[in-house]
């Protein structure tokens, strides 16, 4: 695209590519004022378009509705029994953060002092959390007799009940946790701080425009976004950012964006005929997750809950490299009747379906549809009111995989290999703590409310049988991270005021800055960074 074309395209301050969890915050914090022009480039629906994303009881259903995930799967990861995994992520206004749970954590000190990178230690980023907490709301869920009963079991085990997780203490510690809603609404980040603007003439949100790559100038600073604008008939369109371009389209989104515009690393550009724009080859690499496993238990009574709301750190592998004192994995007491049968319904079809037939689409609708059916009988609802887990989440796996492009076409999907279980030390603390898990519901509480064990199952006691039970059920949480690794060194994709090295004009503020995730849930964490991200534009020092 030639200077004089570039000209005579819309202008905006800012370019922000992405309205979720932090995407929304850069560009609600940004059109604060307004002589500063920002368009919101997002490829999947407004919120009010499907009202399940900001009413907090309708989480579940918005998990299942097909317009509001991204169908990503990985590649056959070896260490899973060669398993493709899936790998959704939220997709529309709000994100990730418009179908999760909600759950709002911080993180420990110790994570971000693994992060090693100036102005991001805990005594940095705390007073931006409470800043965040200030416009988000938070709130928590009432104690239930279940949860009550997980908490004296975890207690009876060697937990320690706590009522706030805020100072970024965390191992050996559960207790109910916060979460971004208030009054029965969702309060994620569209909503504190995108949805109060809307209607202002210096913000402009294009939805169903999906991103293809960002053009830069002879001196190599981001100048133009081109995408594909799906509302109007899928015809190309391109913006040009007189100040900055924000990339906040995820770990999994925003490295194939900088790939396709010659970002990234050399030799694999030039293989598949992109242009090298600037040779960082930390782009796509470092990504990695939370995969959990879930052990299942029949009670004798129904649970008395619909959340998961009880969160449990603790240091499984004592032998870890981490620091003392810092938890290596997260434990959620599960009710089967918060979400088994939406987890079922939207995970199901791609457990059952080969590939070639998962993709013609309505296979999978009439799976989903029989799925519904099966569980509308008495029968069945009434298991699932008796059903509980407790979900084992890796909370600092030490596994690394990537996200790469198969070809210089924007619309081939990226290949991603979370590396699941690459290091061995991962298996190794997963297997100890479905033994704490174990343990936990053994405990009196738990064995007097009903504890029999349906998943692994009592025959499964070997460390190989649980080994093998890791393997083969390992799954995803959905906290992508580190694909766009932040850092005071050379070999980091982004500094520590998260531009893109090689680049100018060009930022990235979305969980794929985050070099280390934390043992926790990531909505906060990303939240963190496009607050900061915000600060950073309107020329804020961070320290």
């Amino acid at each position: 695209m030639n200077s004089t074309h570039a000209s005579a395209l819309p202008e905006y301050d800012y370019i922000v590519v992405g309205a979720g969890s932090a995407g929304c915050i850069v560009a609600g914090e940004l059109a604060q004022d307004p002589s500063v022009r920002v368009l919101v480039l997002e490829p999947g629906d407004a919120a009010e378009d499907n009202p399940e994303t900001l009413a907090a009881a309708e989480y579940k259903e918005a998990f299942i509705n097909p317009r509001l995930m991204w169908d990503r799967y990985s590649v056959p990861q070896p260490e899973c029994a060669d398993h493709r995994l899936f790998m959704g992520s939220g997709r529309g206004v709000g994100g990730s953060g418009a179908i999760n749970a909600m759950v709002y954590l911080r993180g420990a000190e110790h994570d971000y002092r693994q992060w090693n990178t100036r102005g991001w230690q805990w005594s940095d980023v705390v007073p931006d959390f409470e800043r965040l907490e200030a416009r988000l709301g938070l709130g928590r869920q009432p104690p239930t007799r279940f949860a009550d009963a997980c908490i004296r079991a975890a207690v009876e085990s060697g937990f320690q009940h706590k009522d706030d997780f805020h100072d970024g203490r965390l191992s050996g510690y559960l207790g109910y946790e916060w979460m971004n809603q208030q009054g029965g609404e969702r309060r994620h980040s569209y909503a504190a701080f995108l949805k109060p603007l809307l209607g202002r003439p210096n913000l402009t949100i294009a939805t169903h425009a999906t991103v293809h790559r960002i053009r830069c100038d002879g001196e190599r600073r981001a100048r133009v976004v081109e995408y594909l604008d799906e509302g109007h008939g899928g015809q190309m369109c391109a913006a040009r950012a007189r100040r900055e371009i924000v990339l906040c389209a995820g770990a999994l989104a925003t490295p194939r964006i900088l790939l396709l515009s010659g970002i990234g690393p050399g030799r694999e550009l030039q293989a598949l005929g992109i242009p090298v724009v600037a040779d960082s080859p930390g782009v796509g690499r470092n990504l990695h997750d939370h995969p959990n496993v879930i052990l299942f238990f029949k009670g004798r009574q129904p649970t008395d809950c619909t959340w998961a709301q009880l969160y449990g750190f603790h240091r499984a592998h004592p032998n870890s490299d981490l620091a003392p004192g810092e938890a290596d994995t997260c434990y959620v007491f599960y009710s089967a009747r918060s979400s088994f049968r939406e987890g079922m319904i939207r995970l199901l079809p791609g457990m059952m379906l080969p590939e070639a037939v998962y993709g013609l689409g309505w296979p999978v609708d009439v799976v989903r549809s029989g799925l519904k059916s099966v569980f509308q009988p008495r029968p069945v609802r009434s298991f699932i009111e008796h059903l509980y887990g407790i979900v084992i989440i890796l909370g600092k796996p030490k596994s690394r995989g990537s996200v790469r492009l198969q070809s210089a076409w924007p619309g081939e999907p990226a290949l991603i290999d979370p590396g699941y279980l690459r290091e061995p030390e991962d298996l190794e603390t997963l297997v100890r703590a479905v033994r704490l898990a174990r343990r936990v519901a053994s405990a009196p509480a738990l064995a007097t409310w009903g504890n029999f064990e349906l998943m692994p199952g009592p025959l499964a006691r070997s460390d190989a049988a649980i080994e093998r039970f890791v393997r083969k059920n390992i799954m995803t949480t959905y906290h992508y991270a580190g694909t766009c690794r932040m850092g005071d060194d050379e070999d980091a994709v982004v500094d520590g005021e998260l531009r893109v090295r090689g680049v100018r004009g060009l930022r990235v503020a979305d969980a794929s800055v985050i070099p280390f995730t934390p043992v926790s849930a990531m909505n906060a964490p990303s939240m963190l960074v496009g607050y900061r991200a915000a600060r950073l534009l309107r020329g804020e020092r961070l320290v």
